[in-house]
């Protein structure tokens, strides 16, 4: 195996609600639709997001994200209608935990 691709599964009951929640997350809309029912964002050439429209399941996912500046990413979150508690240090790093509308995780670190 030369290129791994992880690509973190968050499973949702609304797809159009969940495909507006992490374009506000990611601050684009999808990079692919490979699938009905599938959304991706590609956040580097072998990191991404998809989001599975599976209502059984939807609400038990969850991802740890780290980005360059968590301060500005919290900021940025709030302004485009994402409710968070905040940054919050960790142990070693600091983290702001974000919730979709369908219950499942998405944490930010820097």
């Amino acid at each position: 195996m030369d290129t791994i691709r992880l690509m973190s599964n968050h499973r949702v009951a609304d797809l159009e609600r969940a495909e507006r929640w992490y374009t506000a997350l990611v601050g684009r809309g999808p990079d692919a639709r490979p699938m009905d029912g599938l959304l991706e964002w590609h956040l580097s050439d072998t990191t991404g997001i998809q989001v599975w429209l599976e209502p059984e399941a939807a609400g038990s996912s969850g991802c740890t994200v780290s980005v360059a500046d968590l301060d500005d990413a919290a900021v940025a979150l709030a302004r485009a209608g994402i409710d968070h508690g905040g940054v919050e240090a960790a142990t070693s790093v600091r983290i702001l935990r974000l919730t979709d509308p369908d219950g499942n995780r998405v944490v930010l670190t820097d």
